[in-house]
Formats: structure tokens, sequence, C-alpha cells
């Protein structure tokens, strides 16, 4: 008989779980569980939603933290024939509202105290973690519930899940992502990772994040453990776990390296094989940093948006001779360099990175105008491509590098200025741990360069040293106007640096 095809997100966890029922899927909590346990929590769920009235198509919001639950909430969705939409713990209720309310949610699953401030409908199922009263536990739901689900008519061109991201305006955006998309994606991924069931992948990255949430899929998909983390929080805490878990597989992004490479004495994990970094640009400087810690592994930079999960990565052999690329299209995809004409950027020119591939997104949720924006014809007939809007340039080897997210560009005096240029030159100071460049509001330059410094304990650079640095190593377009000292940079609920917060904190302290 052949083998089960893996044609939608959850044949993935149910391969896995007749290959290796004895097999060890996640480990949260404290506790060690088992493939056999995954699936039948998970087939439980499934049905458990069915019973509530589920329908194939139907979104489900999960507001939790990275956890058993987590897992098996995502999982019993998609074997129920349901859309997932994992949103951030953190997020707050407006914007929370606003996700149910987009969305059109029929099952909310939290957190008690997050549970019991959504009223429930007849048309919102709540479900909650705890001890909630008039609210259905998610416990109680899984035990009562059988393990026979009715299998859903579900197709791989169906949508898996709505991923919520904040775009310029701040707010947010579903971004539909099929089966067939996470699938390719996930398959795409294990086979130039290398991952395979012996590996034990950590999963620190929340799941509203699509870095984060693939993590899970991966995991499952190969057969191999993931270790699930509420957060990086506490580096320690989290790096002990780690080690003592023999994690093989460490997936971060560049405050994950800064918080890691602050630690003393830096810890080491032999046991790791692959280091990837994903969800913004790696400062060169932090490469010999990591390999100290990570002295057995292979390093992958890589670059993805979460409308097609991951667009590059760059061969572990080049890092070091290419340091500020992310390489090529993944396996299966192509992506490349368009000018403002439609043509293609010969090496060394600027112009929007646009990908085509199983992987590209369905759409936007409900906006189709926001859609026909990102998804454009592409050279051959009957297709479309992802317009990502970001800003890229190639090498004459056609490596690929990211210049600037558009929005992020800072016209500066006539000039257009990649504050990414500006970062990887101060990484490169001693005592440097976090940077971000914004442009601010100025009357004779349009914007301002300025630039935030974090900087490691015990570090005495000055805003003037950094100023001059700069001056002797970079186009004067690109010195900094304004060096700003801090002890911490806002973050994203993604992990990453809020360059909307510094950008905002500028202005307002201008006008001040």
């Amino acid at each position: 008989m052949s083998e089960r095809p893996h044609w939608l997100l959850q044949d993935g966890l149910i391969r896995s779980a007749e290959r290796a029922p004895d097999g060890v899927a996640v480990v949260a909590e404290g506790r060690e569980r088992t493939y056999a346990e995954l699936a039948d929590a998970s087939l439980r769920f499934a049905r458990g939603l069915q019973d509530l009235g589920l329908q194939r198509g139907d979104r489900v919001v999960i507001q939790l933290e990275n956890s058993w639950r987590a897992a098996v909430a995502i999982l019993g969705t998609a074997l129920a024939g349901g859309v997932f939409v994992p949103i951030n713990a953190q997020t707050k209720e407006d914007k929370r509202r606003q996700v149910l309310d987009d969305s059109e949610a029929s099952v909310f699953v939290a957190e008690s105290a997050i549970a019991a401030a959504v009223p429930e409908t007849p048309a919102l199922r709540v479900v909650s973690t705890g001890d909630t009263h008039g609210v259905l536990g998610f416990d109680e739901l899984v035990e009562l519930a059988s393990p026979d689900p009715a299998t859903p008519a579900t197709i791989p061109v169906d949508l898996a899940t709505l991923i919520y991201t904040s775009g310029t305006t701040g707010a947010p955006k579903g971004v539909m992502i099929t089966h067939r998309n996470m699938v390719f994606a996930t398959e795409s991924v294990a086979t130039y990772l290398e991952v395979g069931p012996r590996d034990r992948i950590l999963g620190v990255l929340p799941f509203a994040v699509s870095y984060g949430l693939y993590q899970l899929v991966l995991a499952t998909h190969v057969g191999a453990s993931v270790l699930l983390e509420r957060s990086f929080a506490f580096p320690r805490d989290v790096l002990q776990r780690v080690g003592d878990a023999d994690v093989t597989v460490f997936p971060a992004v560049p405050t994950i390296f800064a918080a890691l490479l602050a630690q003393s004495p830096r810890p080491t994990f032999p046991a790791v094989t692959c280091v990837t970094n994903a969800g913004a640009a790696l400062p060169p400087g932090f490469v010999a940093g990591i390999r100290e810690c990570f002295p057995s592994a292979r390093l992958y930079s890589m670059y993805g948006q979460t409308e097609c999960k991951r667009i590059s990565y760059l061969d572990p052999e080049l890092v070091d001779g290419k340091p500020l690329s992310v390489g090529r299209a993944i396996p299966g995809t192509e992506a490349f360099v368009l000018r403002d004409d439609g043509e293609r950027a010969g090496p060394g020119e600027v112009g929007i990175l646009h990908v085509r591939g199983p992987h590209v997104m369905a759409g936007y949720w409900r906006q189709p105008e926001l859609t026909a924006k990102a998804l454009v014809p592409a050279p051959l007939p009957g297709e479309l491509m992802l317009r990502t809007g970001d800003l890229f340039r190639t090498d004459r080897e056609g490596l690929l590098y990211f210049v600037s997210r558009t929005d992020d560009l800072i016209m500066s005096g006539g000039n257009k200025v990649s504050p990414v240029e500006i970062e990887n030159t101060v990484y490169t100071f001693p005592g440097v741990r976090e940077v971000a460049a914004v442009g601010v509001p100025d009357e004779i330059l349009g914007e301002a360069v300025v630039v935030w410094v974090a900087t490691h304990e015990g570090a005495e650079l000055t805003p003037e040293e950094i100023r001059r640095a700069c001056r002797a190593r970079l186009e004067p377009a690109l010195v900094p106007k304004r060096v700003i000292l801090v002890e911490e940079l806002p973050k994203t609920l993604a992990g990453k640096i809020s360059r909307a917060e510094l950008r905002a904190e500028a202005i307002a302290s201008a006008g001040a």
C-alpha cells in the first residue's frame, strides 16, 4: 500500500503519528508528549469543534502562548476543516476585537482571563483554558469528545490559516494561506535545512508570526520534536532548557541573538546543528559570536514575508564571503528584482522584489484592492506573482540583497537612504547590542536620520563617538543627525525592533 499522501497541513501530523507513535512530538510545560498523544488530542479537539457546529472554512481565533494546548488547537482546527487564526497572547482588546470581527470568527480559544472578557454569542463560541464561569473549558472539550471527527471535504486550495499582520496604517490585515501554500513551503524549507525526524526544534517565536508557526508545522511534517517556549523574556532560563533538551535546530531573530550574545559567560550548544535567522537582517558582526555559541551548526541567513512564508536562503558556505546577502530563492520557486519600468534589474540595480511559486498567498482577507496591488500578473500567462514591496538588488552571481522595506526608506536631502546600511555599520562598533535607524521629519532635509543604539553592559560609547565613526565610514547622506543611547529598543509582538514606535517617539519629542 502506498504511503499516505501529504496534501493538507494536518497530513504531516497523522503520517508522523502512524510512523512513530511513541516519538516525542511536543515538549512544553516541563512535559514530553508523543505523536500518539498529539494526534489523539488534536482529533478530539477537532470533533469538539464540530460538535459546537464548526463547518468547513469557519474561522477559529486562537489567542494562546506557545503551549501544548496551542499546538492542539491549531492542528485540531485544521483536522476539523476550519481556518485557524493565531493572534499574539499579548494582543490588546481593541486589536483582538478587530480580528474577531474582521475574520467573522465562529470560535474563540483563549486563556481564562481573556476568554472571560469576550462575551459568547450564538455566532461566537468561546473556549477557555481555565475555569471560566459559563464558558466551555478546553480540557473538557477535548476529554468529552471522541477521537473520530467527521472527515471534512478539505482540498489543498482551501484556506488553512489567516495570519494577521499590521500594514503601514497599523490596521491588521489577514493574509490568506492555503493548505497548498503551507505544505509546499514546509517541504521546501525542510529540504534545504535538511531537517528530519531526529531533530529537536526550538519554538520560542510566537505562533501568531509565520516564522514561529512554521516551527510547529515543520516538526509535524518531518516527525521531529518541538520544544515550545512562551517567550525569550528570560534568556538564561530558556537557554538552560535548550541545552537540557539537546535542541538541534535553533530558529531566531536578531533581537534573540543580541540577547544570547549579551550573556556572560556566553553559553555553547554543541548539539545544535542548524541555526536560522529571519524576520530582520542578520548583522554581520553577530556571525562570529553565533559560531562561538553553536560550534557545530550550519548558519542560514534567510528572508521571507508572511505572504509567502519564505523567499530566500543563503547557503551556509557563503555566509563569510557574502555576509550581507540573503541568498537565492527557496527550492521550487523563483525570486527576481524588477525596475520601475517592469524590466528585470541588472546587477547592482535597485528595484522591487517579486516572487513566483506555490507558496504565494491567496490574497488579503476581504481586501480585494490591497490584494490586487500585491498579486500582479506574472511573466507567464495565467499566473499571478507576489509583488513584495521590498527594495532589493542582486550581485553578478544572482544572489539577493535586501535594501529596505519601501516604507522604511529614508528620503534625506533628496537621497534615498537605506536604514540597513547604517545599522550594519553601527553594529560593527564594539559594545553595540541593538541598532535602529529611522527617518524623522526635518524642515531642511525632509527626513533626518536618527539612530537609536542599545549597548552591552559596561560599554562606554557616546553619541558623538558613534557619529564620528559613521562619518569616517559612510557617505554624508547616511551619517545620522542624532544618535540616541537607550537601555532597550521597543519591540513588536513578533520580537522585531519597532521602527514605528521609535519614529512616533522622535516626532513627539520634537514637538514637545
